[in-house]
């Protein structure tokens, strides 16, 4: 049985690769803070994207992993994209967007559903 951060983790690759195959650039993954982590920080188009990945094996009916991205989580997160910005000195103005990906798996981890949900409000 996989753990949790192996799962976690896992699920985070498979992301960033599905990332790549849309044309985006990752930056960096794994930005962690006392308050809070982003999971992949990635670049189209000149636009900064924080991305939270949220993942769940199929059988969850009704606990879509999209939905544990609650509002404290991604209060937390922007925090740590504040945070992010400043260390690596951005501009104010920079472009920005949090994005969350939801993968729903099969129990061999075959991506049974992904979901992009793009720019979301905070």
């Amino acid at each position: 049985m996989d753990t949790r951060s192996e799962f976690g983790f896992w699920a985070e690759d498979y992301v960033a690769q599905y990332l790549r195959s849309k044309n985006y650039s990752i930056l960096g993954r794994n930005y962690k803070k006392p308050w809070g982590e982003i999971d992949i920080i990635a670049e189209k188009s000149g636009v900064l994207i924080f991305v939270e990945v949220k993942a769940s094996k199929s059988g969850s009916v009704g606990f879509e992993p999209e939905n544990r991205a609650n509002p404290e989580k991604l209060r937390r997160l922007m925090r740590a994209v504040e945070t992010y910005l400043a260390s690596k000195k951005y501009s104010p103005e920079q472009e920005r967007q949090i994005d969350i990906v939801a993968l729903t798996l099969n129990q061999d981890r075959g991506v049974v559903k992904i979901k992009h949900f793009k720019n979301v409000d905070l």
